[in-house]
């Protein structure tokens, strides 16, 4: 996020986009060219470093950036500015670290509940590693090695039941290797012929771990998988 501060006053285009800036504010509307521009430019900078601007005191924002561009000479020396950025940077990465060990600690929480209760429920198999599997429908054909490339049809979701991403719904099927996926749908392949389905039940240590992916996979997330195996190629 710091690193989006200190380069927040660097100078944006400010053309064409410059009539798409959403303006309810009639003042500004009816003003000369110039305060239309700098407002523009104020929303534009704004708008693309929101993120970065969450905690920050507008006001004082404001007064340092004018300060500058007039010429002024700052209330803090360069030094003195460096040291309270860093400090700011330090705080911001453990207040982050902080609500990231709250998330994976509750998702571990219902992780293991939920994997306890289904691992009870009729069909489902348990295998050494942790993965659990249910076949919905048993294929005939040929089974993949680890190192087979397959073409398949998937769902995969959270245990809330948000999907996060679905070649079903795409209605495109994917070919893969199966030492490229994550490891909890390598070992799951594994156990699929051609024309079956199975649904599996990828705990963390088996998919993105402490770490999750993107805004979608929280850390510490059980993953369920839909998976129809196509075709498998060698």
């Amino acid at each position: 996020m710091i690193k989006n501060i200190l380069v927040l006053c660097t100078m944006v285009s400010i053309s064409s986009s410059l009539m798409a800036v959403p303006n309810n504010n009639t003042v500004i509307s009816s003003s000369p060219q110039g305060d239309q521009a700098g407002y523009s430019l104020g929303y534009l900078l704004g708008k693309n470093n929101a993120d970065a601007l969450q905690g920050i005191n507008l006001d004082a924002f404001i007064q340092g950036l004018s300060s500058a561009a007039k010429g002024r000479q700052p209330a803090l020396s360069e030094q003195e500015m460096m040291k309270v950025l860093d400090r700011y940077k330090k705080q911001s990465e453990a207040k982050e670290l902080n609500a990231l060990q709250r998330v994976s600690e509750k998702n571990n929480r219902e992780s293991e509940q939920f994997l306890a209760d289904n691992a009870k429920k009729t069909g489902v198999i348990t295998t050494d590693t942790g993965l659990q599997y249910l076949v919905l429908n048993a294929g005939t054909g040929r089974s993949p090695s680890k190192d087979s490339t397959v073409t398949i049809n998937y769902e995969g979701r959270l245990i809330d039941g948000t999907v996060f991403d679905s070649s079903i719904a795409r209605q495109q099927p994917v070919t893969l290797k199966i030492n490229e996926v994550i490891t909890g749908l390598a070992q799951g392949l594994g156990t699929m012929k051609e024309g079956g389905k199975s649904r599996f039940f990828i705990p963390a240590k088996l998919g993105y771990g402490a770490i999750g992916a993107g805004d979608a996979i929280e850390p510490d997330s059980t993953l369920i998988f839909d998976v129809e195996l196509i075709k498998v190629a060698e």
